[in-house]
């Protein structure tokens, strides 16, 4: 009897170590965050008056229209960080207790990011018209709490290939999409300060300064007419061009990242438990 009251006493340390384990691990990192697209549609537009016709696809041989339905993602996004899409994302993997003017916790040590971290996937474009310059035009979102807005650590890519199947990148676009702020916002980092973000050639926590683009390089669209308008500092992400005799072209393929930017002030823990309840994409088009 008492070797079986031993072994249970023993049971029930064992159980609270490693319950105090966990909950020490749960304040010493990042929360995760849960995106779901939930079939959410994306967007294109011609301007009014174009004979031509932009569409758009989630398959490069599939179904095209004026909207395409974004691959369904339900995971968890574990913040991540980087200057450069193409050149791959670092996640935190640790920790040191802050100094003087710090936070409490500030994060120390980084390592390479899984694909299981961000969300990623592609759209195509294409025309049967003259060569069109493709342009946002919005990105839509709805965050779970306006008081704790996950937005405003959302990171929104867009990775434009040449034309044509299974062609290399061409370029890349880094997008705020809510240049709001985190009401708890607090810089993380033991180096580099707001508005940085991790070096991606480096694995060694190197901060530099970046500047996403934002909603300043869309350009505006008219529903009700269709119209089209370029504002002074509107961003062309690529161009579509149709071939012989009104057929369509070459498709272009956008591969579209969705992360936390977790060298972003406003990444913090009063976000842990909230979500992006829609993400949309809205692409026009005016012919060059």
């Amino acid at each position: 009897m008492d070797t079986s009251k031993k072994l249970k006493r023993r049971l029930a340390a064992a159980f609270l170590a490693l319950l105090l384990a966990l909950l020490a691990m749960v304040t010493a990192t990042f929360a995760w965050y849960i995106y779901n697209t939930r079939a959410h549609t994306t967007n294109v537009h011609m301007a009014a008056g174009a004979s031509a016709t932009l569409q758009i696809s989630n398959t490069y041989e599939g179904a095209y229209g004026s909207a395409a339905v974004l691959e369904a993602f339900v995971g968890y996004l574990n913040p991540v960080s980087t200057n450069r899409i193409l050149g791959g994302f670092q996640k935190v993997l640790g920790f040191t207790d802050g100094s003087e003017n710090q936070p409490k916790l500030v994060a120390n040590l980084f390592g390479e990011s899984q694909n299981s971290d961000y969300y990623k996937t592609s759209l195509y474009i294409r025309t049967n018209g003259e060569k069109t310059n493709v342009y946002l035009s919005d990105i839509g979102y709805e965050d779970s709490s306006s008081d704790n807005p996950i937005s405003t650590a959302i990171r929104v890519g867009l990775v434009p290939h040449k034309p044509g199947k299974d062609q290399p990148e061409a370029a890349e676009y880094i997008f705020e999409i809510n240049e709001g702020k985190n009401p708890e916002a607090e810089y993380n980092t033991a180096t580099g300060k707001e508005g940085y973000v991790l070096d991606s050639s480096k694995d060694d926590g190197t901060t530099l300064p970046f500047t996403p683009y934002t909603s300043k390089n869309f350009c505006s669209y008219d529903q009700e007419n269709g119209e089209v308008i370029l504002q002074e500092n509107s961003l062309a992400l690529f161009s579509v061009e149709g071939g012989d005799q009104g057929a369509f072209g070459q498709p272009v393929q956008v591969d579209i990242y969705i992360w936390l930017e977790g060298c972003d002030e406003d990444c913090t823990r009063n976000l842990c438990s909230m979500t992006l309840r829609n993400l949309a994409l809205s692409f026009a088009g005016t012919e060059i």
